[in-house]
């Protein structure tokens, strides 16, 4: 998808939206930070409320998810290169489901919550970086600052309005589905990505229209 047309310069936003793929990616984007932002944000609540864990000891444990996050960026740095955009996202957001899974289970107890919060923070970490890193790939340098124009502001929306969204749930039902809420949008950016990973495919084996890629 990269070509000597990529020199020429930037796209606009407009026309950034309807190249093919782009909008699974910015969905992707809407998904995951939707999931990193109303697991920190609720986590606490979760635990109090539900899990019945001592509010001291649960506000200590909700910060375990941001420091899951900021090691595994860390510890991510030494093997994206490796490994691949990919790889890291695919392996990440398999993590995030997993650990949100975990954390929905009946039984375990506090140490289970707080392993989840953990895993789910370490699974976290390349997610975002990885899909920023993608995208010249995936769409091309003359694309790609309008491509991650768009995704900023879709991670940004599902930031800013996932909390509050799931903060409505809690209000009707109970923050109990936290995790399930979760998984949902974690399931979500994993079919979205897989979806780019297949469009990707099909343009470098040139199975689809040169237009479309």
């Amino acid at each position: 998808s990269s070509t000597a047309a990529d020199e020429e310069s930037p796209v606009t936003l407009k026309t950034a939206i309807k190249i093919p793929g782009v909008l699974f990616a910015i969905l992707a984007f809407l998904c995951y930070c939707i999931v990193e932002a109303t697991t920190g944000f609720w986590a606490t609540t979760y635990m109090v409320f539900y899990r019945e864990i001592e509010i001291n000891l649960a506000t200590s444990w909700a910060m375990l998810f941001y420091v899951g996050i900021t090691v595994g960026r860390f510890l991510s740095g030494f093997v994206s290169e490796k490994l691949g955009d990919k790889n890291m996202i695919r392996s990440g957001s398999a993590i995030v489901l997993l650990a949100l899974a975990l954390m929905a289970l009946p039984f375990g107890g506090k140490w289970l919550v707080f392993a989840a919060l953990i895993l789910a923070g370490f699974g976290c970490a390349p997610i975002f970086p990885c899909m920023i890193h993608a995208t010249p790939d995936r769409f091309g340098k003359k694309n790609s600052q309008a491509v991650i124009g768009l995704q900023m502001a879709c991670a940004y929306t599902g930031s800013t309005f996932g909390p509050p969204l799931f903060g409505l749930i809690v209000q009707k039902v109970s923050v109990f589905w936290l995790p399930f809420y979760g998984m949902i949008f974690a399931l979500l950016l994993i079919v979205l990505s897989e979806l780019l990973n297949r469009r990707q495919r099909l343009c470098a084996s040139g199975q689809t229209g040169q237009q479309a890629c």
